[in-house]
Order: C-alpha cells, then structure tokens, then sequence
C-alpha cells in the first residue's frame, strides 16, 4: 500500500494571513510540520502543496519536495485531490499545515485503521480540554461505539441536557487519510447542506453516506487561526525544547 502525505499550505488565510510561514519558537510553522511528518516511517512520499510563488521559493529553500495546486481549490481536500490527479498512491494523508504541534504519532494512529479495507476516510480525535467545549473554533465529534463517526459540530456535543457532567468530549484534529476512490469522489460531490451550515467539510463525506472512521489519540495540538494561537503553540514547543 502506497501512502502519500500532502501538506496543503496557502497564504491567504482570512484569520492570519501568512499563517504557515510566521515564525514559531525561531522558525516557520510549515517547517514545524514538514518535519513532523517526515518522521513518520509510514509516508512513502511526503510534499507540500501550494499555489503560492513564496511558498515554493520556502519550500526549495529547504529542500522540501512541493508542487503547485490551483488557486482556486476551496478546501485541503480540494488540494490533495489536485495533486492525486499527477501523482499516484493508495492511500492520500491530508496534512494540515498550521498544525506545528503534529507528532508522527498522530500519523500512524491516523493511517492504523487504513489496513481494513473498508475504512475509505480515517481521521483523529482527542479528549476534549474543558475550557474548548463550547468553544466554536474547537471542532467536537461523536463517535458510534465501534469507532465510526455519528457527526462532526462545532456545538458542545453531545448535548447534556440533564446536567448530569463527566460527558468524554471529543475534540476532532482536521488531519484525515483517504483511500483514492473516497477521495477522487470528494470535488464531485457538491457542497452539502450541513457543510455548509457548520463550515465543515468533512460532513460532505458523511452527508453522502461515505463513513468516516476516528482514532483517538492522546496527543492534543493546536490548530493555528489567531495570533493567541500562535503563541500557545510556541510556548508549547518552546517548553518541548527544554525538556
């Protein structure tokens, strides 16, 4: 099985523009990743995408293997699928680039459950920090009992509704692995209505009764939107440094 990760990487972020090559604890967060992933033993290949000239200028800088993608791709799936359209795999890892607190741990936790071939779309959770739950940038998921995803929301659920408390909210990490004919079918699916409502593109997948298999991982990150992400992220990786 040939795995492929791919790092969607864009400057025009509306929150932060220039997100993935501000510094972190000295250096960019697209570095942060890149080299996160390449630990993974897992990835056959590992390259940025991007429709950025100053992305790609970084990215020959360091000797990390990218390639151009359409301007006009509207979601990190929409990119990966543009670059399985030249280079081939089995099975495509979508790296999300302003995760700079990823661990190759997440990667194989992510790519375990793509040895069942009836897992098409494979993506992570993690117990969910209090203080995140009704936090709307905090994306929660729920899960059937046999690990497959009931829904993705940006509300608190499941819903308490008696008050009862100890719910084991689950916070979802945006990093998902596709096997190839989940993925090609992903752009000619049009966007669908709880997608569009919640701004969540992983509910296309399920609207359009492609299930969604979710690992849990112990290892929490820190998705980078806002400056307060930013510098969260740096004290992290700062504190990992002096250990």
């Amino acid at each position: 099985m040939r795995i492929l990760g791919v790092i969607p990487a864009r400057l025009t972020s509306t929150r932060l523009p220039r997100k993935v090559l501000r510094e972190i604890a000295g250096e960019p967060m697209l570095a942060w990743v890149y080299r996160a992933a390449r630990a993974c033993a897992q990835l056959d290949q590992l390259l940025i995408a991007t429709d950025s000239e100053e992305i790609m200028s970084f990215a020959h800088s360091r000797n990390f293997p990218a390639v151009f993608t359409p301007e006009d791709c509207a979601s990190g799936s929409d990119r990966v699928y543009a670059v399985a359209q030249s280079i081939a795999a089995d099975v495509y890892v979508n790296i999300q680039g302003d995760e700079p607190m990823l661990r190759p741990q997440h990667l194989d936790a992510l790519l375990e459950p793509m040895t069942r071939p009836e897992v098409e779309v494979a993506t992570l959770s993690t117990p969910c920090a209090p203080e995140l739950i009704h936090n709307p940038n905090a994306v929660k998921v729920v899960t059937a009992s046999d690990g497959w995803a009931l829904y993705f929301s940006r509300a608190a659920i499941p819903f308490d509704r008696d008050g009862v408390g100890g719910i084991p909210y689950q916070k979802h990490l945006g990093i998902y692995a596709y096997r190839k004919s989940a993925l090609d079918r992903f752009p000619k699916l049009a966007t669908s209505r709880l997608e569009a409502i919640e701004r969540l593109e992983q509910l296309r997948f399920l609207e359009n009764g492609i299930a969604v298999y979710v690992t849990s991982t112990p290892f929490d990150t820190i998705g980078v939107d806002t400056e307060e992400d930013l510098q969260a992220a740096e004290q992290f990786l700062l504190n990992q440094q002096d250990k």
